[in-house]
């Protein structure tokens, strides 16, 4: 047995490491139970949220959501404006923060603070002049810290960072498992438009316009606003939805693989002209590509779409179908020059060369490639 072999074999190299080194170096894992937002669900229902919260993470719709189930939870009374409190985290001093905290609510129970995109770690100063108030929060008090623009740093080996830990709740805010967010796109459309959608429609919707409840959101009222039946369709989906980066580099290797090399161009220069800049497109073509890569080896090894879309924690199972299907038609060289010519392409952008150029340039290569020219 050859000694490079051999190592990979000790080192547990099985066969999914093999048909990964065509996509990343390690696959995408499942994503962990978020227990920190069920607590904050059972926190709601029952009327009794923490003292302190950090609200981060990509998904802005799940945030204001929560958030305003926080305030319709806390801000009752009729006493509303006296014990609500709102900062903008740049122009905040430390003492204004302590005041806002300390004030007594009027007529309620509780007193809520919001502050947006505050850095609780700035300096040592201001680490010590917060590390009595989180460490003796008043129980009338909810002191929310909210990150919108910023991203939020938990610096846990700070004595501030593990009073948050032990007096408060960090809940980040994350993209939803493929279930729930398809069981929400149903209730959404049903309630707000009185529309079915089936679970394929589903998968393609979050496929072309990404798993961002915000951005989904607006689709699905375009959606509704468009459809003329009972019944939301591909067809309607296509017709005004806008697909995310993702979805265009897929379209533009799906162009490719068809031989129809204009589009893939004509879909290119249209997210130059939206203002893409051109090494986040290529960022997004090469994953596609390897992802393709990975596909046609998972295929060779007769895996099917439930195992690519594990590989690379897809949440569309049409995407993985379509990946697999379309891997058919490429060769293993051809998929591994291909990732090979994206990596030249972007160091030659990172090297100084238009990087419009480089990017028609390695469309047109690809395209010469899969004629065998």
């Amino acid at each position: 047995m050859p000694c490079s072999l051999a190592k990979k074999r000790k080192k547990g190299y099985t066969k999914k490491n093999r048909i990964r080194e065509g996509g990343e170096a390690v696959a995408a894992k499942k994503p962990a139970e978020n227990k920190e937002l069920k607590e904050l669900k059972r926190a709601l229902e029952q009327g009794q949220p923490a003292r302190l919260y950090i609200f981060h993470g990509p998904e802005s719709y799940l945030r204001e959501h929560y958030l305003q189930r926080l305030k319709k939870c806390i801000l009752t009374g009729g006493m509303e404006s006296f014990n609500y409190h709102e900062f903008q985290g740049k122009d905040l001093a430390v003492h204004q923060l302590i005041e806002a905290a300390e004030a007594f609510p009027m007529m309620s129970d509780r007193s809520l603070v919001l502050v947006h995109d505050y850095n609780l770690f700035q300096n040592t100063d201001r680490m010590e002049q917060l590390l009595p108030l989180i460490k003796e929060l008043p129980d009338y008090l909810c002191l929310v810290f909210l990150y919108e623009t910023e991203k939020w740093s938990a610096n846990a080996n700070t004595k501030l960072g593990k009073a948050i830990k032990a007096n408060g709740q960090i809940v980040e805010f994350r993209e939803q498992q493929k279930s729930d967010l398809n069981a929400w796109i149903r209730r959404t459309l049903k309630k707000r438009w009185d529309k079915e959608i089936d679970t394929d429609s589903c998968d393609y919707l979050t496929f072309l316009c990404g798993d961002l409840m915000a951005n989904l959101s607006g689709e699905l009222d375009k959606l509704g606003a468009y459809t003329k039946g009972n019944r939301v369709t591909r067809t309607q989906i296509d017709a005004v939805c806008e697909p995310v980066l993702e979805a265009r580099a897929f379209q533009m290797t799906d162009a490719i693989t068809a031989g129809d090399y204009d589009r893939a161009l004509e879909l290119l220069h249209e997210l130059l002209r939206m203002g893409e800049e051109p090494i986040v497109i290529l960022a997004a073509l090469g994953r596609q590509l390897r992802q393709l890569w990975s596909a046609r080896l998972a295929w060779e090894s007769r895996r099917g779409a439930a195992y690519l879309a594990d590989l690379w924690g897809m949440k569309s199972s049409w995407q993985a179908d379509k990946l697999l299907n379309a891997s058919r038609n490429y060769s293993r060289s051809w998929c591994r020059k291909a990732v090979k010519l994206t990596q030249e392409a972007d160091w030659r952008m990172k090297s100084g060369t238009d990087s419009a150029s480089v990017l028609v340039e390695l469309v047109l290569t690809l395209a010469a490639e899969k004629k065998g020219r």
